[in-house]
C-alpha cells in the first residue's frame, strides 16, 4: 500500500501515555498560549481608524484586517498540518519566534503597504494557536475532550477580546505602532511556557510535506461532517469578523462620535463567549454537538436582527453578548466533532476547518468594509443578516439531503 494510502493507518502523534500528563497547570499554560498567539490577528482592529490616519490617501490600511486573516488562514493550510510530521513542541516554539520577528516589522514600518505585508506575516504566523489545540486535544481522553478543548479555547478567546481592549486603548493613549511593540515580549512569553511545559510528542508518520499537503484533499472528500462543520463555522466567522472589522468606523459616526479605545472596552462584554465556551464543550460531552451547533448559529443570527434594529449603545451591546455566545458555543461543538473523526491525523483536521473558517472571516471583513462603503450600517446589517440565516440553515438541509 502506498503511504499516502495508508496515512489514515497511522498511529496518534501523541502516544497514550502522556494522557495524564494533562493537568490543570498544562491545560492553563496551554490556553494562555492560545490567547497570546490569536490576540496578534485582532489588534488591528479597534486601531483601524488610528492606523488608516497614519497613512492619508494610500488604499493598504483598508486592507490589514483583511489581509492578516488570509496571513492565517495560509497558516493553517501551509503550517498547521506539519504538526503530524514534526516534533510539535519545537514547531510552536518557532512559529512564536517568528511572530515576534513579525511584529517587529509592523512596529518599524514606514508605509502602508509595508505595514500590510508584515501584517500578512503576523497572521500567518499566528496560526501557531491551532498547533496548540490538537495538541491539548490528543494528550486527553475521548470523554474529556469537549471539556478540554472549552477550557483551552477559554483562553483563545480571552485572547480575541482582551486584544481588543488593550489595542484600543494603547492606540488612542500611546499610538498603534507600541501595540505591536508591546506584542513582542508577550509572544516570546509564550513560546517559553510551551518550551518549559509542553511534553515532546514523536510524530509517527513518515510523510512527505507534498504528500501531507495532497493528503488534505482525501479528507475533505472523505468526511462529510467535517465539511458540514467548516461551512456552518465559516459562515458564523464571517458574520462575527463584519461586525468587529466595523465596529470602530460605526462608532465613530453619529449618534456615537466615539474613539478606538471604546471600540476596544466592547471585548469586556465579549466575556460572554469566554464563559460560554467550556459550558458549550461539557453540553457538547453530553447532549451531541449538533444540538449545541444549531443553538449558536440561531444566536447569531438574533444578533444581527438586534444589530440591524436597534441602533443605540443598548443594542449594540446585547447584540454582541448574542453574537459572541453563539460563534463560541458553535465553534467548541463543531471542534469536539471534528476531532473525533480521525485521531491520528487531527493536526490536518484542525488545519481545513480552520482555513475554511477564517476564509470565511476574510470575506467576511473584506464584504463588511465593501457594504459600508456602500451603504453604511444598513448595508453591513442586511448582509450578515442573510449570511447568518445560511448558516443556521446550511447545517439542516445538508442533513436532510443526506439522508
Amino acid at each position: 500500500m502506498s503511504e499516502e494510502g495508508n496515512y489514515y493507518l497511522k498511529k496518534s502523534s501523541f502516544q497514550t501515555g502522556n494522557i495524564s500528563k494533562l493537568g490543570k497547570g498544562l491545560v492553563f499554560a496551554m490556553a494562555c498560549a492560545c490567547g497570546i498567539a490569536v490576540a496578534n490577528i485582532y489588534y488591528n482592529q479597534p486601531m483601524i481608524g488610528v492606523i488608516t490616519r497614519s497613512f492619508p490617501g494610500e488604499l493598504a490600511p483598508s486592507l490589514i484586517p483583511t489581509a492578516t486573516q488570509l496571513g492565517y488562514a495560509l497558516g493553517l493550510l501551509l503550517l498547521v498540518p506539519l504538526g503530524d510530521l514534526i516534533e510539535r513542541r519545537r514547531l510552536i516554539v518557532s512559529q512564536f519566534f517568528v511572530l515576534a520577528l513579525s511584529l517587529l516589522f509592523a512596529a518599524v514600518a514606514s508605509t502602508g503597504w509595508a505595514l500590510l505585508g508584515a501584517s500578512l506575516c503576523i497572521g500567518f504566523t499566528a496560526s501557531v494557536t491551532q498547533q496548540i489545540i490538537p495538541a491539548a486535544a490528543s494528550l486527553v481522553s475521548d470523554n474529556r475532550r469537549g471539556a478540554v478543548i472549552g477550557s483551552v479555547m477559554s483562553g483563545l478567546l480571552s485572547g480575541m477580546l482582551l486584544s481588543r481592549i488593550l489595542a484600543g486603548f494603547i492606540a488612542t493613549h500611546y499610538g498603534w505602532r507600541t501595540m505591536f511593540w508591546l506584542g513582542i515580549p508577550l509572544v516570546l512569553a509564550g513560546a517559553a511556557a510551551m518550551a518549559l511545559l509542553l511534553p515532546l510528542n514523536r510524530p509517527a508518520t513518515s510523510m512527505k510535506y507534498g504528500l501531507l499537503l495532497r493528503s488534505l484533499l482525501r479528507l475533505w472528500s472523505e468526511e462529510p461532517r467535517l465539511r458540514r462543520a467548516t461551512l456552518t463555522q465559516g459562515l458564523l466567522f464571517a458574520v462575527f469578523s463584519a461586525f468587529w472589522t466595523i465596529l470602530a468606523l460605526h462608532l465613530e459616526q453619529p449618534p456615537f462620535h466615539l474613539g478606538a479605545d471604546i471600540a476596544g472596552l466592547f471585548g469586556i462584554i465579549g466575556v460572554v463567549g469566554v464563559l460560554a465556551a467550556p459550558i458549550a464543550g461539557r453540553l457538547a460531552d453530553r447532549r451531541g454537538p449538533g444540538r449545541v451547533v444549531s443553538t449558536g448559529a440561531f444566536s447569531a443570527l438574533l444578533a444581527w436582527l438586534v444589530l440591524a434594529g436597534w441602533n443605540s449603545l443598548a443594542g449594540l451591546i446585547f447584540g454582541v453578548i448574542l453574537l459572541d455566545f453563539g460563534m463560541q458555543s458553535a465553534m467548541v461543538a463543531n471542534q469536539q466533532i471534528i476531532y473525533g473523526l480521525k485521531p491520528q491525523v487531527r493536526n490536518r483536521v484542525n488545519s481545513l476547518f480552520m482555513v475554511g473558517m477564517f476564509i470565511g472571516g476574510s470575506l467576511g471583513s473584506g464584504g463588511a468594509m465593501l457594504a459600508w462603503k456602500v451603504a453604511d450600517w444598513q448595508g453591513v446589517s442586511v448582509s450578515a443578516i442573510a449570511v447568518a440565516l445560511t448558516a443556521f440553515l446550511a447545517p439542516l438541509l445538508l442533513q436532510r439531503n443526506r439522508s
